[in-house]
């Protein structure tokens, strides 16, 4: 299914727009959101204030400040808070599992990706972040400013590519950055461990959201029943669906436990997203995943 890209712009920035008034009411992402950039909490460049603390016998008089000293018996050093534009790399599972969906009146696993994925970018730029894609063959490096958005949308605006699962590849993310990686995450799981070990050397964090309809939850198949992928690589057919039911379930779980394991070992956060429930939620879970540790 193709994508008009003013439509997908159109949603994602109307989903967007609504959410930040609810950042601002969690005290916990407040904290860490500076107006125009991710508050970093750390020392370093910059112009806001954060932190006094004691001298040491490495610093140079120049960084003591003498005002705040005097009334204490102690040396104290005024901080800044270092603000440096973030850079966020998306990638966005467009191959033809993600064209699955249990019920035609609900939009299917790549849509909603797609929607959760510029919406994020929507949120980022106008925070003056930098954002970019990956993709096969052209990856969009990452670039703030809001004339990033129709690249993002045109790339993101496209039919299938053909697979009938997708992984993310060994893209050069760029070192210190985030990253967020959206699909079903139900082909082979051995890319995704290669890429997100690749992202964690180069001290690269972000967020797996795995996208799942809720007909692939529940499994509420029943008698003879025909299984087919979505290219026509695999069919399975059965007399009696509900006896698969447990086992189907088992090995969901397995994958989740999987990916959350996953996660935890490369410094990612992971989180399963339905089709069936609004995008809202997601997208915030996600805007407070990419803050800073020290912000959480």
């Amino acid at each position: 299914m193709s994508h008009s890209p003013a439509a997908l712009r159109l949603d994602a920035e109307s989903l967007a727009g609504g959410l930040p008034p609810l950042l601002v009411e969690a005290e916990h992402l407040a904290a860490s959101v500076l107006p125009g950039a991710h508050g970093r909490r750390r020392a370093g460049q910059g112009d806001e204030f954060w932190q006094y603390r004691a001298a040491t016998g490495s610093d140079p008089a120049s960084r003591i400040d003498w005002r705040r000293s005097a009334r204490s018996d102690m040396h104290f050093v005024r901080e800044t808070e270092w603000q440096a534009a973030q850079a966020i790399t998306l990638w966005v599972d467009l191959s033809r599992a993600m064209a699955f969906s249990g019920d035609k009146r609900r939009a299917d696993k790549g849509s909603r990706a797609r929607l959760l994925a510029l919406a994020l970018a929507v949120l980022a730029l106008r925070a003056g972040e930098r954002v970019g894609l990956m993709r096969d063959g052209a990856p969009l490096p990452a670039r703030s400013g809001k004339a990033q958005l129709m690249p993002l949308t045109q790339a993101l605006a496209v039919d299938t590519d053909g697979r009938d699962y997708g992984a993310p590849g060994l893209a050069l993310l760029p070192a210190h950055s985030r990253a967020v990686f959206l699909s079903d995450f139900l082909g082979d799981p051995a890319p995704v461990e290669a890429a997100l070990t690749a992202a964690a050397d180069r001290g690269v964090r972000g967020a797996l959201v795995q996208v799942l309809d809720p007909v692939e939850e529940g499994f509420p198949f029943q008698g003879r029943s025909i299984f087919e992928s979505m290219g026509g690589a695999m069919r399975h057919e059965t007399m009696r669906a509900s006896d698969l039911r447990a086992r189907y379930q088992d090995r969901l779980a397995q994958r989740k436990d999987r990916l959350a394991a996953l996660a935890r070992l490369t410094g990612w956060q992971f989180t399963c997203h339905h089709t069936d429930t609004p995008p809202a939620a997601a997208l915030m879970w996600l805007w407070h995943a990419l803050a800073p540790a020290g912000g959480r």
